[in-house]
This record gives C-alpha cells, sequence and structure tokens, in this order.
C-alpha cells in the first residue's frame, strides 16, 4: 500500500575618425569642427535609456529567478522583453519582504511603493512620475503602454505578499489561494501579453501556478529562518502529529515529516497534472509561456525519488539538466 501512496496517481495528490584637435586648439575650432551627429538626441537617450532597463530586467530574474529566466528565453522575440519586465517586478516585490531580518514595517513601505507604481506605469505620458527613473518599472510602463494588462492581476502580486512570513497556512486550500494570487496572476499577465484570450488557457493558467506556488513554497523550507513558517499547512501537521520545528530539521528518517511533504507536494502534482491535461486547448504561443511547468515537474520528481527529503542534496541545488529539457520540451511545442 505504501509503494501505491508513493506514485504520483493519487488524486490529492523563472570608431569612425572624427578628426584629431591637438591639445593647443581653441574651444571655439573644436566647437565648430565637433560633428553634430556626436550629440545626442532626445530620443537617442530615451532608446540608451529603454535598452538600460531591459537588460537590468534581464539580470534580476536571471539572479533571482533562474529557472524562469531560462524559460523566458525561449519565448518568441516580441513577447520576451514584456516578459522580463513583468517577471523583473514580481522579483522585485519578492525581495521587498523576503530575508530573515527586514522590518514588518519596512516590509509594508516597500510593499506600499511597488503596489503605488502601478498605479504610475498606468498613467498618460504627460504626468510627471519617478517612472522613468526606476529601471523596472520604466520597463513596465513600456509593456502596459504596448498592450493591455490587467491591473487587477499586478495588484495581487503586491498584495499577496502582504501576508506575514510567520502565519502559518491553516489548510491546503488557502495554501493553493496564496499560489494563485501570486504564480497564477503572473502567468494570467504572460497569457495576456501575448494576445490570447480563452477561458480553456485562464483555467490552464490557475492549476498551473498553484503547482508552481506549492512547489517553489516547498523549495523554500530549507532556507526559513526560525521565525518564518513554513509552507505545510496546520491541517497536514496535525493530521500526522508534526510540528513545524520537526519540518525544517529535515531529519531523513522523520516518517511523519515525509508524510507531510508527500501530501502537500502531491497537491502541487496534482494541479500540475490538471494543466497538463488541457494541453491541447492551448494554443501554440501559450504553451512556451508555460515552460516553468518542466521544471516543476523536474523538482517533484527529484523530490519522490529523495522520499520528500526536503534536504536532499538532489532537491537543494541546480538542475544541471534543465536547459537541455526546456529546449526540448520547446521544439515539442509541450510544457
Amino acid at each position: 500500500m505504501r509503494c501505491l501512496a508513493r506514485s504520483w496517481t493519487n488524486p490529492l495528490l523563472l570608431n569612425a575618425g572624427s578628426g584629431f584637435l591637438g591639445p593647443y586648439a581653441n574651444a571655439r575650432h573644436a566647437s565648430v569642427q565637433q560633428p553634430a551627429t556626436e550629440r545626442k538626441s532626445d530620443a537617442a537617450v530615451e532608446a540608451e535609456s529603454n535598452g538600460y532597463g531591459a537588460k537590468h530586467c534581464m539580470g534580476l530574474v536571471e539572479k533571482y529567478d533562474y529557472e524562469n529566466y531560462l524559460s523566458t528565453l525561449l519565448l518568441p522575440r516580441d513577447l520576451r522583453r514584456a516578459a522580463f519586465a513583468l517577471r523583473a517586478f514580481n522579483v522585485e516585490v519578492s525581495r521587498s519582504v523576503s530575508g530573515h531580518q527586514i522590518e514588518p514595517q519596512i516590509a509594508k513601505l516597500r510593499l506600499k511603493f511597488w503596489y503605488d507604481s502601478i498605479d504610475k506605469c498606468f498613467e498618460e505620458e504627460s504626468q510627471p512620475s519617478y517612472v522613468k527613473d526606476q529601471p523596472v518599472l520604466r520597463e513596465l510602463k513600456h509593456t502596459v503602454g504596448g498592450r493591455k494588462l490587467n491591473k487587477v492581476y499586478l495588484r495581487r502580486l503586491v498584495t499577496a505578499r502582504e501576508r506575514p512570513p510567520n502565519k502559518a497556512f491553516e489548510s491546503v486550500r488557502e495554501l493553493e489561494e496564496y499560489a494563485e494570487q501570486t504564480f497564477s496572476s503572473l502567468l494570467l499577465l504572460l497569457v495576456e501579453i501575448s494576445g490570447v484570450r480563452d477561458l480553456q488557457v485562464d483555467h490552464a493558467a490557475s492549476h498551473l501556478g498553484k503547482a508552481l506556488g506549492i512547489a517553489t513554497l516547498l523549495r523554500a523550507i530549507p532556507h526559513a529562518g526560525r521565525q518564518q513558517a513554513v509552507c505545510v499547512p496546520l491541517e497536514v501537521l496535525v493530521r500526522h502529529g508534526v510540528s513545524q520545528e520537526r519540518v525544517i530539521r529535515g531529519r531523513s528518517d522523520d516518517k511523519g515529516v515525509e508524510e507531510c511533504i508527500f501530501e502537500v507536494a502531491s497537491a502541487a502534482n496534482t494541479h500540475l497534472n490538471l494543466a497538463r491535461k488541457l494541453h491541447d486547448q492551448v494554443p501554440r504561443p501559450v504553451r512556451k509561456i508555460f515552460l516553468p511547468a518542466v521544471a516543476t515537474d523536474g523538482y517533484l520528481e527529484r523530490l519522490r525519488r529523495a522520499n520528500f527529503q526536503l534536504t536532499h542534496k538532489s532537491c537543494v541545488g541546480r538542475d544541471t539538466l534543465l536547459p537541455a529539457r526546456l529546449f526540448w520540451k520547446s521544439l515539442l511545442n509541450r510544457y
């Protein structure tokens, strides 16, 4: 019976020459000889600024959300810049509340800044604001200006992070709702920049976001501080008689913790399978947006093979085969 329980069938279960002016040339002579092309126009300055903003967003995602960075590189060229802008915004919002020693009041002020900035990005260009001085917001405004994005999804990325880090999830349903507000909202925004409007696609994005969110929270447990609540819901802990402290310690011989992690990972796997069942109803351009499913599937499989021990070496390091698997899935237009 235990062998059956450990299968994934249980339903509960990111220099042209310009001439040389000698050192004795006077200022008047120099100003006459200077080519007009060296004076940058406002358009050139703005283009250079936008180029920096795009590179800045890519760098942020690469540093703090590497798996999704790889997935985003495989998107069509016309979607890539906007996708990196959205993911960089999500990274900045997440970083506002991450860390073991961030004061709650400081985190709240940071979140308020990003929340208020969303409205700034939707304002007309004529409205003066600080957006142009912040590369991520500048890129987000460029994305908002070129495509119709739902402001509600952007706000959810911020408001969901208002949850205190020491507040435990009461139930699996509450955990799924948090994952949907954060990860599903981002996927829905990425779908919007593709121009696709379809109920089944939104349904798949909702399930996939829940799977990505739950798996990501599980991966964060080995790095959690003592003052942070683990993502294993209280109802699961009570059912198996396990404390949060035991989950954080993660001893390899603790069968109670193993059962808890199995139950939560199974919920993630269920949502992943539901999203994949809708594969044929998802347009080909959107399937590349759903490529993060590949990394989540790989993590859940490694976790299963490690008997749901979160601190196992195969579960805490990078997946060296992920780039190849992502590229192969991209070629097959599958997620």
